[in-house]
């Protein structure tokens, strides 16, 4: 299994970027998404995740109408979509994938993802 994040740089307050996430090794169809991240000194925030097989998505508030969740089921690809960012939006940015389903990751349930990506580092400055 590989979950294989990109898209991280440097950018300024109120810029843009667009992170991906190419999955390979599990059924994508199968499979929820999320987007994690972990600012220095801070505990790890789930922060968004869709689900392969509804399209079903989740936004925490400290994203929601900034970033935007997509996926791609062709190409086995999610994308994170972030606009109007922030210097507390600085973080290494981390995708995880897990089983869908009614009580499944990204389900609404407390059920936590099984394959985590390495991480791509987002700089926001002022």
């Amino acid at each position: 299994v590989q979950l294989q994040a990109s898209g991280g740089g440097l950018v300024q307050a109120g810029g843009s970027l667009r992170l991906s996430c190419a999955a390979s090794g599990f059924t994508f169809d199968d499979y929820a998404i999320g987007w994690f991240r972990q600012a220095p000194g801070k505990e790890r925030e789930e922060f968004s995740c869709i689900s392969s097989s509804d399209g079903s998505t989740y936004y925490a508030d400290s994203v929601r109408d900034r970033f935007t969740i997509s996926s791609d089921n062709v190409k086995n690809t999610v994308y994170l979509q972030m606009n109007s960012l922030k210097p507390e939006d600085t973080a290494v940015y981390y995708c995880a994938a897990g089983p869908a389903g009614h009580v499944g990751y990204c389900s609404g349930y407390a059920t936590q993802p099984r394959y985590w990506g390495q991480g791509t580092l987002v700089t926001v400055s002022s």
